[in-house]
């Protein structure tokens, strides 16, 4: 499970504060050196790397060790996080809010492992970064976009209330130049879904 959430203007988003994020079933939080293997396994996976745009492959250890280092230095993002189960502790796969790509702010994005697609992981943390986004931004709209093929982001999208908005292309690392669709969230419509139904 695998797509790609923006948001609004720099000036406007300012600095995040990145707590810890609990949700029923997963927490959120910064990646750690004992990530590294789990990230590695997970991430080495030509179904997973295809959908993203900076993701190599084949993906190494020293790619998940620069990763962490570079999650740790703010080098890739204003807030990046590992998800992990709560029960266990198990890592399942990244996700963060980045600068937008695409236009004005901030872009937020998620992979999930191929051993835990299917169970609503990914929606879980999507909505959580959602959340996140717009409680510590002054924000007016998020975007999101994932690929044409990728039908399970595109479910994990409209579960979170967004809208389509167009399409545009994507240079991934592992796919090459690939067509997206690309979807907005506006304030006022979060609001409305706050209680996230399922």
């Amino acid at each position: 499970m695998v797509a790609e959430i923006l948001d609004e203007e720099e000036e406007s988003s300012g600095r995040i504060d990145c707590p810890v994020l609990v949700t029923e079933r997963l927490i959120l939080r910064p990646p750690h050196d004992e990530d590294v293997d789990a990230i590695a396994d997970l991430a080495d996976n030509i179904r997973v790397a295809e959908m993203l745009s900076r993701m190599p492959h084949p993906y190494m250890r020293a790619h998940a060790m620069d990763f962490v280092k570079r999650a740790k230095s703010g080098d890739i993002g204003k807030c990046v996080y590992t998800i992990t189960q709560a029960e266990t502790g198990i890592s399942m796969g990244c996700c963060g809010i980045h600068d937008c790509k695409h236009g004005e702010g901030l872009e937020i994005g998620y992979w999930l492992g191929e051993p835990f697609w299917g169970r609503g992981y990914a929606t879980e943390a999507a909505h959580a970064l959602i959340d996140l986004a717009f409680r510590a931004t002054d924000i007016e709209r998020l975007h999101v976009s994932c690929r044409v093929s990728n039908a399970a982001s595109r479910r994990v999208i409209h579960k979170s209330g967004f809208q389509y908005a167009g399409t545009g292309m994507m240079d991934s690392l592992a796919a090459g130049n690939v067509p997206t669709e690309r979807y907005t969230l506006d304030r006022r419509t979060w609001v409305g879904l706050r209680s996230w139904h399922k």
